[in-house]
């Protein structure tokens, strides 16, 4: 009877641990899809901050793409926004009435370089030649030469109208002139500190725009200023005596090279040189006259 007893007990433990282990399972099962369902909130509020994130994205380049063409037709048009004209009073030295003006004169200037690019396009047989020009926004370097030839009396060698157009607008190098550019840079060329002049004059000066002007930018810059005698076998050299003049003038910490720093001490010392190297502003009379025709 032990014996058969034995034998009973057995399967009662084999049940016992049986019914211990699939509890165990189900547990393990269970926390297994506590978790795969916690990573599925986790990934679905992810996917929805994500999708929300990228639709807040759409529509603010949406409305800045808005913006931008709307004020492509005000610069057009002559208009200037509210804020945008509060904006440009704080950063030039021109009144509300003057801004007005000014604009108005952007719009005509504007229009020219438009009438320019039909005109090109029309007589030009070529149509790659015409395409850049039909796409241009604003005062390019044509119209923009002739404004300071005609109207500021910049009577200067066409590397220095080039670098006049260049360092107009800081912000956009060599692009064509935009209304807020045109109207800062504006500011700087009229109505400017002697020390904004001052930078705006060595950046002109600095060809190649590294920071400084080298003996070979002044070579450049001034080969003009001498009247060359037919007679003279190198007028180079003369030319090259003025450069080593100049040099020593300019070169305050006398590393061969004129710096900001070299140009700004030299310039407040002895206002006038601060054209030395070309004119690139305009004569007082010229802008007298510029403002007087503003009817503001």
């Amino acid at each position: 009877m032990r014996h058969m007893g034995t034998g009973l007990d057995r399967p009662t433990v084999a049940t016992t641990a049986g019914g211990g282990g699939g509890g165990a399972a189900r547990s393990t099962l269970h926390a297994s899809r506590t978790i795969l369902k916690t990573v599925s909130v986790f990934l679905a509020s992810g996917k929805r901050n994500s999708s929300h994130q990228q639709s807040k994205a759409a529509a603010a380049a949406l409305q800045n793409k808005r913006q931008q063409r709307q004020r492509r037709m005000d610069e057009l048009s002559g208009k200037i926004n509210p804020k945008l004209l509060d904006s440009l009073r704080k950063k030039t030295r021109f009144t509300k009435d003057e801004l007005d003006a000014l604009c108005r004169i952007y719009r005509k200037l504007v229009s020219n370089c438009q009438y320019a690019a039909k005109t090109l396009a029309s007589s030009s047989s070529s149509a790659a030649i015409a395409k850049p020009h039909a796409a241009v926004e604003g005062i390019d370097r044509i119209v923009f030469r002739e404004l300071l030839h005609s109207t500021f009396d910049i009577v200067t060698e066409e590397i220095l109208m080039e670098r006049i157009f260049c360092s107009w607008d800081k912000a956009h190098e060599g692009l064509p002139l935009r209304l807020e550019g045109w109207l800062i840079g504006l500011s700087t060329f009229l109505r400017g500190t002697a020390a904004e002049k001052a930078a705006f004059c060595f950046r002109v000066y600095d060809l190649n725009t590294d920071g400084f002007i080298t003996k070979d930018e002044m070579f450049t810059l001034l080969r003009n200023c001498l009247i060359k005698q037919p007679q003279d076998e190198d007028p180079d050299e003369g030319v090259k005596d003025l450069v080593e003049i100049v040099l020593k003038k300019f070169d305050l910490d006398k590393d061969g090279k004129v710096s900001m720093e070299d140009f700004m001490g030299t310039v407040t010392a002895e206002p006038l040189l601060i054209e030395a190297f070309g004119q690139c502003l305009p004569t007082d009379s010229a802008v007298v006259s510029f403002f007087s025709t503003l009817q503001v």
